[in-house]
């Protein structure tokens, strides 16, 4: 799912392209993708595109009369910019936005449909898209401290909840966890003061770079392959790749269609987390450090 550093990108590129451009017709091609039609689609034909902006993970179109579009990419959804009247590209088409300067194509791969666009009147209903997590990039260290320890939760589950925090998904969390030399499993409730303001300028820190990174790397290009995967990330998508700092295997946490990476002695203290599918199966035989599953792992004499 595209996390803040990538819907950042998305928005730069989209600035010259799209704001003061003027939204010819608005093709829904996927019908399910639309989730509000007040007002109707065709009713935004003609109008100027005035404003983009960020609400949590979804990019926001404002145009003329204070109508608005809301896109959420949720974990396949791509934008792609093309000439003016373009195609759809095929079964992975969702909308296509025809403007005076080109047009914007929304696709999403996969099986699974869950990109979203609402059609909203008025600013205040941009508020029903907010979910009341606090920006890590303005926060102070009190209200991220405040927002992380409202509730008890492992680090991982607090950082990826968009109730606490904006912005950050599974990707960015594996990344900023790593730099402040912190346990995914962690729970809030015994972090630190100190482990906090590590935390704290972790998230900040990974945020800015990454995003700084992502859009040097773009220039002035539209980004053609926004990934949860980059070859720069310490840890996130590295299993058993050696870490960066200490060159010790990255390992991993698998969960639903999830997986947390992380490195045993820059974050646990050598300590391996149960991985569920594998300590299931393995019950006390699971291997509490890195010694004892390179031990299992060896063949037997």
């Amino acid at each position: 799912m595209p996390e803040l550093p990538d819907i950042r990108l998305y928005l730069h590129a989209l600035e010259p392209r799209v704001r003061g451009a003027r939204l010819l017709e608005l093709r829904i091609l996927r019908p399910f993708l639309l989730r509000s039609v007040d007002p109707e689609p065709g009713a935004l034909s003609g109008k100027e595109v005035r404003s983009l902006e960020r609400v949590g993970k979804r990019i926001v179109f404002g145009l003329e009369d204070d109508l608005f579009i809301v896109v959420h990419l949720m974990i396949a959804g791509r934008f792609r910019w093309s000439t003016p009247g373009a195609k759809s590209p095929g079964r992975i088409g969702l909308a296509a936005f025809d403007l005076s300067t080109g047009t914007l194509l929304l696709t999403e791969a996969g099986t699974k449909r869950r990109a979203s666009l609402h059609l909203v009147r008025g600013r205040p209903a941009l508020d029903q898209f907010r979910r009341g997590g606090i920006d890590i990039e303005t926060s102070t260290l009190a209200g991220f401290a405040a927002a992380l320890r409202r509730e008890n939760h492992t680090l991982k589950r607090a950082l990826t909840d968009p109730r606490i925090l904006d912005g950050v998904g599974n990707a960015y969390s594996d990344e900023l966890l790593h730099l402040a030399r912190l346990s995914p499993l962690l729970l809030t409730s015994r972090i630190t003061d100190d482990e906090m303001e590590r935390l704290w300028h972790a998230a900040q820190d990974t945020l800015r770079e990454w995003t700084a990174r992502l859009i040097e790397e773009t220039g002035d290009a539209f980004p053609e392959k926004v990934t949860a995967f980059r070859p720069g990330m310490a840890v996130h998508g590295r299993y058993g790749k050696p870490c960066p700092v200490c060159g010790t295997p990255v390992q991993r946490i698998r969960y639903a269609e999830n997986e947390t990476n992380y490195c045993p002695t820059c974050q646990t203290g050598g300590r391996l987390l149960a991985d569920r599918a594998l300590s299931r199966l393995l019950k006390q035989d699971w291997p509490r450090t890195l010694e004892e599953l390179e031990e299992l792992r060896s063949p037997r004499a």
